[in-house]
């Protein structure tokens, strides 16, 4: 264990960003001066997009498969160093209240297993861990475990589900986030929620510039490292966008219209986000990996005829107008984007865990 007068001497904040995906942890922690050691995670298409905007090693790993001991042959890493962090926010789609098929996800359901064998052994100063609320409530999740071997090693921790929209996020997405420590006897804190509808960031506020998100039609490719792509719409539903109200409007318009309406929803009361636009005075939907498409949610555009752009998802999830990501596939982009954790919010997180440091390396100058 890093003893006080060695913590003095070196009082900076480092991480190991463990299931990193396109890097929103690790940019979010970048941000607030937290040293980012790496980011591990198992699909090799996130290595350009992660080290390019981030500057940080990326590891192509699959931790299932990793021993905890060799990840410090790969990592400047050693047991029991007070100011580490890891980071384990695993793919979470089989924990998700979403109705949708869990099957492609089921194996993805127990990496948080995973991740405690390395906590366990490295016993790092602090853990972080971001998933979606049922990860908390559905039957069978390994959290109970995780939480209980967390107990056992004399860490300390916070848990709740927190809207990032209050964190500056201009988006309405519900997460579960559990924040431990074990380097001091009072309990790490998770920042509060600042729930003051004056301080919510809007989409106007984080797309509305037409000088920065200059106006573009369904199907307009951005070869430029901006990247505001747009999806191409076949040309029902671009009649189905074009009849549908701006700035918050819905199907409900044209559900009498035979030509327009979904045989699916002629029954149907509910669901109206789907083919819905934002509306300008309120934070986004979840941005899920699908918006790019306006018939999986309300992402059709506020004003103009057409799904969000790769840019304007990205920009709502909070990432920098300068992160590049890098695929042929706009599909593959969207899913990095979509599975994210929004850089603001960890921001939030990192912010905590700093003052956490800080309050104990001051009890431990007194002493």
């Amino acid at each position: 264990m890093i003893d006080v007068k060695e913590a003095l001497q070196y009082a900076d904040l480092k991480a190991v960003d463990f299931f990193c995906g396109a890097g929103g942890v690790t940019c979010g922690f970048k941000q607030i001066g937290i040293k980012v050691l790496g980011g591990i995670d198992i699909d090799p298409q996130f290595k350009q997009t992660y080290e390019t905007n981030n500057n940080v090693k990326f590891v192509n790993k699959d931790v299932s498969n990793l021993e905890p001991v060799k990840l410090k042959e790969l990592l400047p890493i050693e047991r029991n160093e007070d100011n580490l962090i890891f980071v384990g926010c695993s793919p979470c789609q089989y924990y998700s209240n979403l109705k949708s098929d869990k099957t492609k996800s089921k194996s993805s359901r127990l990496l948080l297993d995973d991740f405690k064998e390395f906590v366990l052994y490295y016993r790092p100063g602090f853990v972080f861990i971001e998933n979606v609320p049922g990860l908390e409530t559905k039957s069978g999740s390994p959290l109970h475990k995780f939480k209980t071997a967390l107990i056992k090693e004399g860490y300390k921790f916070d848990q709740k589900v927190l809207n990032a929209k209050y964190f500056g996020v201009p988006q309405n997405r519900n997460r579960f986030i559990l924040l431990a420590s074990r380097i001091s006897n009072k309990k790490i804190q998770l920042p509060e929620e600042n729930t003051s509808e004056h301080n919510l960031e809007t989409v106007f506020n984080a797309i509305g510039n037409y000088e920065k998100f200059y106006k573009i039609s369904a199907g307009t490719k951005d070869e430029t490292n901006f990247q505001h792509t747009a999806a191409k719409l076949s040309e029902l539903n671009l009649k189905r966008v074009q009849r549908t109200p701006k700035n918050g409007g819905d199907r409900r318009a044209w559900e009498d219209d035979d030509e327009l309406q979904l045989e699916c929803y002629k029954h149907h009361n509910g669901h109206y986000d789907v083919y819905g636009r934002l509306s300008w005075e309120k934070p986004s939907p979840t941005i899920t990996t699908k918006f790019l498409h306006t018939s999986t949610g309300r992402y059709s555009h506020p004003e103009q005829d057409r799904a969000l752009s790769i840019r304007e998802g990205a920009t709502l999830q909070s990432f920098p107008l300068d992160y590049v990501f890098y695929s042929s596939n706009q599909g593959k982009i969207a899913t990095m984007i979509g599975n994210a954790v929004p850089p603001k919010l960890s921001e939030a997180i990192g912010t905590s865990i700093k003052q956490h440091w800080k309050e104990w390396l001051e009890i431990s100058k007194e002493t």
